[in-house]
């Protein structure tokens, strides 16, 4: 058989990264979800719920709860794929600060901390899924996201029965924070004057239109668009047609705040226009 990427997620990730708050918006977007299932019983469990259309939709949530029989995933996934399934990994991550704050907040020990620390566990989890993150078909990073723009991300991901057109996130950011890990194109709009350096538009931002005309409307920034865009739907040709249904986008500038919301907020116009559902994520907007 040979089963659409649209209806099959397996969901891994980092132990505080968000992984049952996706399984509840998925569960809540209509898609069956189980929980913690070693890897020896996926294919089974994928054969019994979507092979016999019990369910059209199925996430299965895998992670290193199940102890040693972690290792045995991507020998799972690939048996999968020989049987004619297509499944999308969905891998969430965040930076090792953030999932201490978290792990602390819920007072629950890392699976993998035993009687060492909190940090040696992560690292140990880290290693672990180093595989699984290389070979992931979406990764979200969610060191920078509460859970509402988070559920926004699947949604847009997963939120239709119908998954066959890219789907694009398009995140500005600014460069002094650190690129995005997620991302899987970037793009430096530190060729644009700043409107930082206009006492009226400095306190607006790029989501203003005095800031975002002042951006688009310069020469450069209108032959980066048009030459950009002509690139990313080069790109989104060449994914579907490797399978690839996801991209997440990086628009930078030095703060993240003007030039590269204004980018990104178009960038995401254009990429609607052209029929790709796209998600716009400000990054770092009100760090300052």
């Amino acid at each position: 058989m040979d089963e659409s990427s649209g209806n099959l997620i397996i969901v891994s990730g980092m132990s505080g990264a968000g992984r049952s708050s996706v399984a509840d918006v998925l569960e809540d977007l209509g898609w069956f979800v189980v929980d913690n299932l070693p890897p020896m019983f996926l294919t089974t469990i994928v054969e019994q719920v979507v092979g016999t259309g019990a369910s059209p939709r199925l996430a299965v949530v895998v992670d290193v709860r199940t102890g040693m029989f972690f290792d045995e995933l991507g020998a799972a996934i690939q048996d999968l794929r020989t049987k004619g399934y297509r499944p999308v990994t969905l891998f969430l991550e965040a930076s090792d600060d953030v999932i201490v704050r978290r792990q602390e907040s819920v007072r629950r020990p890392h699976p993998l901390q035993g009687e060492g620390r909190l940090l040696t566990g992560i690292q140990r989890e880290r290693e672990l899924l180093g595989d699984i993150r290389a070979g992931a078909d979406m990764v979200i990073d969610t060191s920078n996201l509460n859970i509402h723009q988070l559920a926004a991300k699947i949604v847009n991901a997963f939120g239709e029965e119908e998954n066959a057109e890219l789907r694009a996130t398009v995140v500005s950011f600014g460069f002094k924070y650190g690129i995005p890990v997620d991302a899987d194109v970037v793009a430096d709009m530190r060729f644009v004057p700043n409107p930082y350096w206009q006492p009226d538009l400095r306190p607006m931002t790029g989501q203003d239109k005095p800031v975002s005309d002042f951006v688009l409307g310069h020469p450069l920034a209108q032959q980066f668009l048009q030459n950009y865009v002509d690139v990313l739907d080069t790109l989104r040709t060449g994914y579907l047609n490797e399978g690839k249904r996801f991209v997440t986008v990086a628009i930078g500038c030095t703060g993240g705040k003007h030039r590269s919301v204004a980018m990104a907020e178009e960038i995401a116009r254009r990429l609607r226009e052209k029929g790709s559902p796209t998600l716009v994520v400000h990054r770092d907007l009100g760090r300052e």
